[in-house]
């Protein structure tokens, strides 16, 4: 059985018993404690169950008023005129031979449309679909495609697995997209794709993060890093004065795109 099939049907039982037990799970599929175990641990790390001593039970439900984030495809058609000037003004930004880490969401992917016109960059990234516009272009581009368990909604690799592929790079950039943008901070909704953001930061010289105004001065859930990490935001407005003012107390450079 695919561990995908095993982790719908584990999360399944869940759901039906309201908690389950490692030992149980693998005896009813036929594997090991161990495997069930990193079953589990994707499942709380994408927040549909929650772990506890020797088992999982059903993950707490989002409290009201909590932030919440769209569906991917929601995201692509929210604000694209503006993304899109942000991916056309931040593709000006890189210089023929820079290599960039590229991360999943729908404003990457209107920036691998705009590298798409540019030249004789290396691009390493998780997203499927950016791989699949970049490697149709007739650039000369250089392209990595990090491997790992496939999270479909998304169209991106996520998971240890990716994340260890991805340390064997050092990029000069890592161009970022985020869920939010406060005063200290950048943040996500989803713990696995904040963990391949972080990763990322982690191995890139610079930082350069492309978030449209809707995404300004607004929390997320996950803390992917502090604003002194980042270089560089490309916006489509000029954020709010305070936001403003911690951004330029923190070093980063502000580019507003024009439409």
């Amino acid at each position: 059985m695919k561990p995908s099939a095993r982790r719908d049907m584990i999360l399944q039982l869940v759901e039906e018993r309201g908690e389950v037990q490692v030992l149980h799970l693998a005896e009813r599929f036929e594997t090991s404690r161990e495997t069930i175990r990193r079953d589990l641990n994707e499942l709380d790390a994408s927040g549909l169950v929650r772990k506890i001593h020797g088992g999982a039970r059903r993950a707490a439900p989002v409290p009201e008023g909590a932030p919440v984030e769209g569906s991917f495809d929601a995201r692509m058609t929210t604000q694209s005129a503006e993304k899109a000037a942000i991916a056309r003004r931040a593709a000006e930004l890189f210089e023929e031979g820079a290599v960039l880490f590229v991360d999943t969401g729908s404003t990457t992917i209107a920036f691998a449309r705009a590298l798409a016109r540019r030249r004789g960059l290396t691009v390493i990234t998780n997203s499927t679909e950016v791989a699949g516009i970049l490697s149709r272009a007739e650039a000369h581009h250089r392209l990595y495609l990090l491997g790992g368990e496939i999270a479909a909604e998304g169209r991106e690799t996520l998971g240890a697995l990716a994340i260890e592929q991805l340390s064997r790079f050092k990029a000069e950039h890592a161009v970022l997209t985020i869920g939010g943008m406060t005063r200290s901070e950048i943040m996500d909704y989803d713990l696995r794709e904040t963990e391949m953001a972080r990763a990322m930061v982690a191995r890139a010289a610079k930082v350069t993060v492309l978030a449209d105004h809707g995404k300004l001065d607004r929390a997320a859930v996950f803390e992917v890093a502090p604003l002194s990490s980042i270089d560089r935001l490309v916006t489509d407005r000029e954020p709010p004065p305070e936001l403003g003012a911690a951004l330029r107390a923190a070093g980063v450079d502000i580019v507003v795109a024009g439409p």
